[in-house]
């Protein structure tokens, strides 16, 4: 099995079936593996994928107390101990990342096929753009919320519009003669009240937008540091991040200017921060399968505020293989010195030979690909209107602004005369 840049390592003892003792070592979870090496003679004595897990559950033996048991196909069980900071936490991570491998597009490894365990190549490439996908929705989601603040911004914009109006009004009533008779103004109470009302309208609306969620994925959560690792979840809304847990009660909201760091360890894991003075920082640590979705829309709302740790260039140094990658890569370079008939019985076919003539993507797959790429199409044109629509909302909230501003001067005048 290849080697891939683990995503938590914790250290802890393997129970050897065949000698009958426990070893110390170091239990790794890497993308789509479990790995077990010793600390003594640095072997790997357990390595299985998470596709081939079973079952995982905590139990107790006649040898130690507090194990955790994996329990992988073909009846095989390991059996670890001694497992830091406690099993309870080795428990929720690898439990939550077996999950969502088997609720992933990828978990079709495990039902087989025409090329073995191994997705084909037209499922590799339906997986890219379904991710592309998923990227360019989060994109419209925050493109729309952008969209929304500038509607916002022009309400705003209509109602300074709207008391400068009246402010001239009232200015032009100051300056009149006093002999002047109308001294009333029975208008002003229907501008007072369409005032109240366009405010109650803006702040509804404002609420409104702030409730709508952009995305949310399930996570293990820790907060201020406590290594114990729970169940939860994390939202990402227009205005704020929510760090829920198990039964969807609120832990922690960031508002969104409060967000002073979020600090990536890997393409799984990461810390989101907020300080304060006078009293201990507030920082949230999430471990997710599903991270990768969430941080193409953290990049996007808190650029300035992502920070990408040593762990994390490491990590992405790291190709991303699979159990086969050396086998198939051999296979492939020696692969165009094999030359299979055109007519030959059926019997003599070898395995081998089946894989070479098999199209590396099926006219199914084709047909899928070509549906998501125009949906894609369709994204990234209505994507680009809504970004001109917002640029032109641009162009008016600047002359908007430049005309309340010379108003705003004239009127300044004007009371400083009446003074």
């Amino acid at each position: 099995m290849s080697r891939e840049a683990p995503i938590h390592n914790w250290p802890g003892s393997y129970y050897l079936t065949s000698v009958k003792r426990w070893e110390n070592g170091t239990l790794s979870l890497s993308r789509s593996a479990v790995r077990f090496v010793s600390n003594q003679t640095k072997e790997t004595l357990a390595s299985f994928r998470l596709s081939r897990i079973m079952e995982i559950k905590m139990e107790s033996s006649s040898f130690i107390f507090s194990t955790l048991t994996v329990l992988e196909e073909g009846n095989v069980k390991h059996w670890f101990g001694s497992l830091k900071p406690n099993r309870v936490v080795v428990y929720n991570v690898m439990e939550h990342f077996w999950r969502e491998r088997l609720l992933s597009p990828s978990s079709m490894e495990t039902r087989g096929g025409v090329t073995g365990n191994e997705p084909s190549k037209g499922q590799e490439l339906i997986s890219l753009v379904a991710g592309a996908q998923r990227r360019l929705e989060d994109t419209g989601r925050v493109l729309s919320y952008q969209g929304e603040q500038f509607d916002g911004m022009m309400e705003g914009l209509e109602k300074m519009d709207s008391d400068l109006g009246m402010a001239d009004k009232l200015l032009s009533e100051l300056e009149s003669p006093s002999w002047w008779p109308f001294s009333k103004l029975p208008w002003k109470i229907q501008q007072e009240a369409k005032a109240e009302d366009a405010a109650r309208a803006a702040a509804a609306s404002k609420a409104s937008a702030r409730s709508k969620v952009i995305t949310s994925i399930p996570a293990v959560v820790s907060k201020d540091g406590d290594c114990d690792l729970k169940p939860g979840c994390l939202l990402i809304l227009p205005s704020s991040l929510e760090v829920r847990d198990a039964t969807c009660s609120l832990l922690h909201r960031f508002d969104r200017s409060e967000v002073d760091e979020i600090r990536v360890h890997s393409p799984y894991e990461i810390t989101v921060g907020q300080r304060f003075i006078g009293r201990p920082d507030v920082r949230c640590r999430l471990l997710s399968a599903k991270m990768p979705e969430a941080l193409a829309v953290l990049e996007m709302q808190y650029k300035k505020k992502v920070e990408f740790s040593a762990e994390y260039t490491a990590f992405r140094a790291t190709p991303a293989s699979s159990p086969c990658d050396a086998d198939t890569a051999g296979f492939l370079h020696g692969s165009q010195e094999i030359e299979v008939p055109m007519e030959i019985p059926a019997g003599d076919l070898s395995q081998l030979q089946v894989h070479v003539l098999q199209p590396a993507v099926s006219q199914a797959e084709a047909q899928e690909l070509k549906q998501m790429l125009l949906q894609l199409k369709s994204l990234a044109l209505e994507a680009e209107t809504e970004l001109e629509r917002q640029d032109e909302a641009l162009k008016t909230l600047s002359n908007s602004t430049d005309k309340a501003s010379m108003a705003i001067g004239e009127h300044t005048c004007r009371m400083r005369r009446l003074l």
